[in-house]
């Protein structure tokens, strides 16, 4: 998906200049995530991980989608979505479709068998989401945490 000069939207790959505005959005997915964090996160990636924006002209990035390789021993190889975020003020323009079709191709290269995205049963706008863009319903679960 090009950019063009009237802010229809693209998706590159993550620069380390995105950093602030990758933490100032993941605050709208209810994280606070420190910047340094990220900073951290993307000079770190790999050929198992990987980070996407979405930019719209004129605007800068405005959604970004994070996915990792897993490989378990219980599991085949899959990619998995470890988040998704696009500005409130700029949904529905397509730009979350076209950041999940980047992880998913991205994930494709990497010969994962799947990809598979978490999201909180609270989240009920997400989870139609990703229903609409083919993704099904496998389980659900608990999650367990211990401070460590």
């Amino acid at each position: 998906m090009p950019a063009d000069d009237d802010g229809a939207p693209s998706v590159r790959e993550a620069i380390g200049a995105d950093a602030r505005r990758i933490a100032a959005l993941a605050v709208q997915l209810g994280y606070d995530v420190p910047l340094a964090h990220v900073e951290r996160r993307l000079a770190a990636r790999d050929a198992a991980s990987e980070v996407f924006v979405g930019i719209v002209a004129r605007v800068g990035v405005v959604g970004w989608v994070a996915a990792t390789v897993r490989e378990t021993l219980l599991s085949s190889r899959r990619a998995e979505i470890d988040g998704l975020v696009v500005d409130d003020e700029y949904r529905g323009i397509g730009l979350g479709g076209a950041l999940v079709r980047r992880a998913e191709a991205w994930a494709a290269r990497r010969e994962c068998a799947r990809i598979r995205v978490l999201s909180n049963v609270v989240r009920e706008r997400a989870q139609a989401f990703y229903a609409r863009a083919g993704y099904d319903l496998v389980k659900t679960e608990s999650v367990f945490e211990k401070r460590l």
